[in-house]
């Protein structure tokens, strides 16, 4: 159960952030933005297939993450036309350093 409780709130602080980055003007027009959520809701829909019986019995606090974590990524949706910001020159954060692309560093480890 911990590590299904891992995942989930993994999958909660990853959909705030993708909510967050939404509005970057540069991250939520941006190819690894489109590719992640992409990812995100895709490995999030496995998850509750997965786990349908064990997500049934869940705590209050888990299921009430696991609802808004459904909702906003429901919600969260990239921009048409999305271009990798980095090979485009406009991103400028250091190399190696993407807001979206570190989860998929966390989600490998869970």
């Amino acid at each position: 159960m911990a590590h299904l409780e891992n995942r989930i709130r993994f999958y909660h602080y990853i959909s705030r952030v993708l909510e967050g980055q939404r509005s970057d003007p540069l991250c939520g027009s941006c190819k690894a933005f489109a590719n992640t959520t992409a990812r995100l809701k895709e490995g999030f829909a496995e998850m509750e297939e997965g786990y349908a019986e064990e997500l049934r019995g869940l705590s209050a606090g888990m299921a009430r993450l696991l609802a808004e974590t459904r909702g906003r990524l429901a919600s969260t949706t990239p921009g048409g036309n999305a271009v990798g910001q980095k090979r485009a020159g406009r991103c400028l954060m250091p190399e190696g350093v993407c807001f979206i692309k570190i989860s998929k560093a966390i989600q490998e480890v869970l």
